[in-house]
Parts: C-alpha cells; structure tokens; sequence
C-alpha cells in the first residue's frame, strides 16, 4: 500500500491554487509538481521550504505525520 507523505495537493486546493501556477512559483516543471501531489515521488525539504513560503503557510502544514491521533 502506497503511503500518501505529503498534503500538497491539499493544500492548493485549499489555497485556490493549481500545479502549474506552483511550478511557476518556484522554477519546476508541471509534471514535477504532479509527481509530488500525487506522492510518486518527494520534493526536498529545501523545496517544501520554498513551497510553503509560496503559500504563505508553516512547513509543517505540508506534511502528513506518521502517529494517528
């Protein structure tokens, strides 16, 4: 079972934000920021970093924590 990591496709729609709007944010491709709202694969913490000050938003608010509450 694939385990979901990070909350970024969440989070824009919360934000009223699309994939490539973010890419052109921060100088990725669109494709990447489908690879990382679907958690295929990561971007870095420097990238989540970069991400969550696009979005004006804690780090931490992208990020799924591993304990279940």
């Amino acid at each position: 079972m694939k385990k979901d990591i990070n909350r970024l496709k969440l989070v824009l729609v919360e934000k009223k934000k699309t994939g490539k709007w973010l890419a052109e944010q921060i100088g990725k491709d669109p494709s990447t920021i489908s690879k990382w709202c679907s958690n295929t694969t990561q971007p870095s913490l420097d990238t989540l970093v970069d991400i969550a000050n696009v979005l004006n938003i804690n780090v931490t608010e992208l990020i799924i924590a591993n304990r279940q509450e």
